[in-house]
């Protein structure tokens, strides 16, 4: 692999101490969290007590005041294990920047020391049963009412949605505006109105909870509105970027350790007498799976590198989130084939991988919208 540069010493050494924190308290407990169909609050409270929640907020707001790269470090070593269930990355790499960077001081001092401990666990609420990745279309409706605004509505397919305490979720405050009539609302999940439907059956990342949310008149002050009334599809495109690059991060892991995985099974696995990893086929296969992880790995850090100046723009986030996520199912899927049958076994982590990551290239926008935007500048 080529020498990575976007992170210090200090990061890396943050790295072991997530990593211990990882190999501790989160391997020996998934495969429990996997049949339950979330992970424990407790393993929240932890990782908060350990440094690794919204460890870019400044400390004034209870964090450690570091960087993105401290959240991409935790991304990382969260893949590297393929602990899907902890998603400590949407809770500090997507939901927490929302507020620091639109919230009011009000805001911001209610909510991110919280979100540092573990004690509150965000969500955001975007997709709806009839709109997925067209937020234009979204039907969730805030409508003012005095000093409050009144939402009514249904999302869908939201990480965290079962224990979130806080879902920013996206309404049209002017239904006739389409993208330009959307506000983002900070609701508490003890808000009357609120509700959380099941937890949703997925094919993988079964320990992630995903759920349905229901909005019944729920009332919200006009002081929980984050930003500016009718501007939240303009933040909402401001933060898709570092969300797509979260989800490019965790991709090139993933194909590391899938690479890693296959080359120990095939290395122990025999085959008319012989290990498998001695086929020719089994050398060229994995020849190609290393060499996608390290074109990946060398783009994705590059864009990495060019987040924390400031310069990733819509279009570069779209390219990574595409070519990481559908180089990554062909890695998978190339991985599962050279485990043979117990490949498919769920006790195989390449199994879990295969299963779980197939969302990627739907979560964040899918493929086909990261065509879309990539084209347009064609």
């Amino acid at each position: 692999m080529l020498p990575r540069t976007a992170f210090s010493e200090e990061h890396e050494i943050y790295r072991e101490s997530v990593r211990r924190f990882v190999e501790r308290e989160i391997v020996p407990h998934h495969a429990e969290w996997e049949s339950a169909g979330m992970v424990s609050r407790e393993v929240w409270r932890a990782a908060g007590e350990h440094g690794l929640l919204c460890p870019f907020v400044p400390e004034e707001y209870g964090g450690a005041g570091g960087d993105f790269l401290h959240v991409a470090v935790v991304a990382e070593e969260l893949a590297r294990v393929d602990a899907t269930g902890p998603a400590f990355h949407l809770h500090s790499g997507i939901v927490a920047p929302y507020i620091l960077h639109y919230g009011s001081e009000a805001q911001k001092r209610r909510w991110l020391p919280g979100m540092c401990t573990g004690e509150i666990i965000g969500a955001i609420a975007m997709s709806e049963p009839a709109a997925g990745s067209d937020l234009a279309g979204m039907r969730t409706r805030a409508l003012r009412d005095g000093d409050e605004y009144v939402i009514n509505g249904q999302k869908t397919f939201i990480s965290n949605g079962q224990l979130a305490d806080l879902v920013i979720t996206a309404c049209k405050t002017d239904p006739e505006a389409g993208a330009r009539g959307i506000s983002l609302m900070l609701v508490d999940a003890t808000t009357n109105g609120f509700a959380r439907g099941r937890n949703l059956d997925k094919v993988g990342w079964k320990a992630q909870d995903t759920s349905e949310l229901f909005y019944d008149d729920v009332r919200v002050s006009v002081e929980d509105r984050l930003g500016e009334e009718n501007r939240g599809f303009h933040y909402l495109m401001q933060q898709l970027a570092q969300e797509r690059l979260i989800i490019a991060i965790r991709s090139a892991v993933t194909m590391e350790s899938a690479l890693a995985w296959t080359v120990d099974y095939t290395r122990q696995r025999q085959a008319f007498g012989r290990a498998v990893a001695d086929f020719q086929n089994t050398r060229f296969k994995l020849a190609e799976v290393k060499a996608r992880a390290v074109v990946t790995r060398t783009f994705v850090d590059r864009c990495l590198e060019l987040h924390m100046q400031g310069g990733l723009d819509a279009n570069d986030a779209a390219i990574a989130k595409l070519h990481a996520t559908e180089t990554l199912m062909q890695v998978l899927d190339d991985c599962l084939q050279l485990h043979g049958g117990y490949g498919y076994m769920w006790e195989f982590p390449i199994a879990r991988a295969w299963a779980g990551h197939r969302v990627s290239r739907i979560a964040g926008g899918s493929s086909e919208i990261m065509k879309e935007i990539i084209a347009r500048t064609l």
